[in-house]
C-alpha cells in the first residue's frame, strides 16, 4: 500500500538522520471510519509520543481544510507526505499540526519540547506515467466536464470545439479518465462521471502544476498605487477580461480583501499595459493569465466560479481557503 511505503520510508530516514525511532501501525481501511491512515509511536530521549497519522502522497493546499478538521477531531495528529511545500509547512505549523516528510524532515511539538528538522534534501520523485487526461490539453476538456457533466456524452467534435483542441485528442482524454476510474459506463451509448470530488481535486492540483504556468502573461503593478485600492472601479473590458482569484472571491462573497489582483484575459500584454495603466514588475501585486475556456457563465466580469474556487484553494492562504469554502458550500457541495 502506498501509505505504508511513505510512512515507513519517512520513519527509516528520520532514524537514519536524527536517531529518532518510530513505529508505524496502519489502520484497517475497511473498518476505519475516522479518516485516519494509521498511528505512529515515537521514542525520543526516553519520551514515548503517540500520534494519529494521515498520509498523503502529494500534499496540496486543497487538502488543508480536511486536515484542519481531522486535527481537531483526531488530536494529536501528524501528517506524513513524500514532500511538503514550504508554504504548506508554514500553514501546518501555524495550526500546530505535526508533519513528517519521506526524507526525514519533521516538525513536532510535544509538551514544552519542539523537534524541528528541515535540512534533509527532498527525495527524487518516481516518474509519473503520462495520462492524457491530465496534460495541458486534457485539463481544458476536464474543466468543461466539471462544469457540465453532460458534455461527456456529446459528439467528440463538439467536445474538441468547446475546448479548442484537436479532435484526435478527445479519445485519448476520455480513455485516460476511464483508466483512472473517473468515468462509468451506464449503457452502450451513455457515460457518467464518478468520484467527482476526487476528479475535481486532481484537476485542481494538475491545473496549478501544468496548465496555469503556461497561461501566465505577466506580473504587474499599477502606475498609480491608489488604483489597487480602487480595483472595483477599474474599467475592465467586458468580453475581453475577467476577474479571477481574490478579487473574484470578494465579488462573490464580500468576505475577502484582495492582497493580489488576478485577471484572465484575451487582451494582449501591450493592451493591458495601456488600458489599465500597468507596469511590468516581477514583485507586483497584479497577476494576469490568458483565458483558456471558450464559454462563460452568467457573471460577466468574473471567471467561472469553479476557477475562482480552484485559484483560491491553491493559494494556501487561510483566508483565501475560507472564502473558497464559502463558494464551494454555496455552489458545489451538492454537485461534488
Amino acid at each position: 500500500m502506498k501509505e505504508h511505503n511513505i510512512a515507513t520510508t519517512a520513519l527509516e530516514n528520520l532514524q537514519r538522520t536524527a536517531q529518532i525511532k518510530g513505529k508505524w501501525k496502519p489502520i484497517d481501511q475497511k473498518r476505519a471510519d475516522n479518516g485516519l491512515d494509521g498511528q505512529i509511536e515515537f521514542t525520543y530521549h526516553d519520551n514515548i509520543i503517540k500520534l494519529n497519522a494521515e498520509v498523503k502522497n502529494n500534499l496540496r493546499t486543497i487538502h488543508l481544510p480536511l486536515i484542519y478538521k481531522l486535527a481537531k477531531d483526531q488530536a494529536p495528529l501528524i501528517i506524513i507526505a513524500d514532500h511538503i511545500f514550504p508554504k504548506i509547512k508554514e500553514e501546518l505549523r501555524n495550526h500546530n499540526i505535526a508533519y513528517l516528510e519521506s526524507n526525514g524532515n519533521i516538525w513536532l511539538k510535544f509538551g514544552k519540547n519542539l523537534l524541528w528538522i528541515d535540512a534533509n534534501k527532498t527525495l527524487p520523485e518516481e516518474k509519473e506515467k503520462i495520462n492524457r487526461a491530465f496534460t495541458k490539453t486534457g485539463l481544458k476538456v476536464l474543466f468543461d466536464f466539471l462544469r457540465d457533466e453532460t458534455l461527456i456524452n456529446v459528439p467528440y467534435r463538439e467536445i474538441a470545439h468547446r475546448a479548442e483542441i484537436a479532435l484526435g485528442n478527445v479519445n485519448y482524454i476520455l480513455n485516460g479518465l476511464k483508466e483512472k476510474g473517473f468515468i462509468l459506463k451506464i449503457n452502450k451509448d451513455e457515460y457518467k462521471l464518478t468520484n467527482k470530488k476526487g476528479l475535481l481535486n486532481t484537476w485542481m492540483i494538475k491545473y496549478a502544476e501544468k496548465l496555469k504556468p503556461e497561461l501566465e502573461i505577466g506580473t504587474f503593478r499599477f502606475l498609480k498605487e491608489e488604483d489597487f485600492a480602487n480595483w472595483k472601479r477599474l474599467p475592465i473590458k467586458q468580453g475581453k477580461t475577467w476577474w479571477g482569484g481574490e478579487p473574484a472571491g470578494n465579488l462573490f462573497t464580500d468576505y475577502l480583501k484582495p492582497a493580489v489582483l488576478t485577471l484572465y484575459t484575451l487582451e494582449t500584454r501591450n493592451e493591458l499595459i495601456k488600458h489599465y495603466r500597468l507596469i511590468p514588475d516581477p514583485k507586483g501585486n497584479v497577476k494576469v493569465y490568458k483565458k483558456f475556456w471558450k464559454y462563460d457563465e452568467v457573471n460577466d466580469n468574473t471567471v467561472p466560479p469553479l476557477l475562482i474556487y480552484t485559484d483560491l484553494m491553491n493559494t494556501g492562504d487561510h483566508r483565501c481557503i475560507e472564502t473558497a469554502q464559502k463558494i464551494y458550500n454555496e455552489l458545489f457541495k451538492e454537485k461534488f
